[in-house]
């Protein structure tokens, strides 16, 4: 006879709409929006945190939603990429309008098949943040004076968790410098 699982209770705001759920202690943020939510956005693709197609942002941060526990991101805010369009503030509201980074992936035709895109979008407004808050990265050549611009190969660095299967990664790359421009990210 085995025993029943734990459950708990896990208080999570997605897309700047609050969710109360009772889920099992070992469901993970990703299977949570899935299952539960019904936002299918964010992608299984390996199921242990090396293609990065499950990719949202949890509490500002991005994180491979497969590897975190729903019940150890009680609390937080979490935004996929069905909270990316609207208004821009990642709550989904709004008249609708594509977030300016989808708008760039479209303009430069930064997806194949589409399956890592929901990931490569929340890494890529994760990673633009990081750049504004003066993160330095690997290939960041003075760490005591961060970034110093976001060129190609800082880019690629930055997006390294990240694959695409087709190898759309010249246009990703492409995408993401249009947008950090429109954005004036440094």
């Amino acid at each position: 006879m085995t025993a029943a699982p734990h459950r708990s209770p896990v208080r999570l705001s997605v897309n700047g709409r609050p969710y109360e759920l009772d889920l099992d202690n070992r469901t993970t943020l990703l299977d949570t929006l899935r299952e539960q939510l019904g936002l299918t956005g964010a992608k299984k693709g390996c199921d242990h945190g090396q293609c990065g197609s499950c990719t949202v942002l949890l509490d500002g941060r991005r994180v491979k939603s497969c590897l975190v526990l729903a019940v150890a991101a009680d609390g937080s805010s979490l935004v996929s990429v069905e909270g990316l369009a609207g208004d821009g503030s990642g709550s989904g509201s709004g008249s609708g309008e594509l977030h300016p980074l989808q708008s760039c992936f479209v303009q430069h035709d930064a997806f194949q098949c589409g399956y890592c895109t929901s990931g490569q979008l929340c890494s890529a407004l994760g990673m633009l943040d990081e750049v504004r808050r003066g993160w330095p990265s690997a290939v960041t050549a003075d760490l005591a004076a961060g970034p110093e611009g976001l060129t190609d190969p800082e880019i690629r660095e930055r997006m390294s968790g990240n694959l695409c299967r087709c190898a759309a990664y010249p246009h990703i790359v492409s995408a993401i410098r249009e947008a950090a421009a429109v954005e004036r990210v440094r």
